[in-house]
């Protein structure tokens, strides 16, 4: 129980230290946290913070080290079912690569994280991650795939919120006259 509750208390130091905008200090505090729950064997947890990491690494412009704390937990997250967790780590990897300009491999892992979101219900996710592979095809010159990106994104929102209806009708409008 010792060990729990320090690596508990590691993950909310982090946490805090994040919320106060301290990116490096967080990063250090998140490889902690991630140690010692891998310590304890708990790898979901482990790979947990080393998601962490690598967002607090991004949010501080090293993309690099922010891949590197990333990769291949979505591995981790996909052995043990859990999809959600695994679509959040193809999406920092993904966030990761196109901060490198490696922009066909960002596109690969929002797709992935976008597919891993689908399987796990998590719609509101999968909007968010298709924006985002949306948005990238724009700044590859590529406008259709960007549509049809939203719009694979949007078409499973049951209930879908005023700005996301507006963009429903505009794809459809788009489509329509490239067609």
């Amino acid at each position: 129980m010792v060990n729990k509750l320090s690596s508990l208390k590691l993950k909310e130091k982090a946490q805090e230290i994040y919320q106060a905008g301290d990116y490096p200090s967080a990063a250090q505090a998140f490889a902690e946290a991630s140690v010692s729950y891998a310590n304890e064997g708990d790898r979901l947890m482990s790979a947990e913070m080393e998601n962490n990491q690598s967002v607090t690494l991004l949010r501080d412009k090293h993309p690099q080290a922010a891949l590197d704390a990333a990769w291949a937990t979505d591995d981790v997250f996909a052995q043990a079912g859990d999809m959600r967790r695994q679509g959040m780590a193809l999406a920092n990897q993904a966030s990761a690569l196109e901060a490198l300009k490696r922009f066909n491999e960002a596109i690969d892992f929002y797709t992935r994280a976008g597919e891993a979101f689908e399987k796990a219900g998590e719609m509101d996710l999968r909007v968010d991650v298709m924006q985002l592979l949306s948005a990238l095809y724009l700044r590859r010159f590529k406008p259709f795939d960007a549509m049809i990106a939203l719009q694979s994104g949007l078409v499973a929102v049951k209930h879908p919120a005023p700005k996301q209806r507006f963009m429903k009708m505009l794809l459809k409008m788009l489509l329509f006259i490239r067609l």
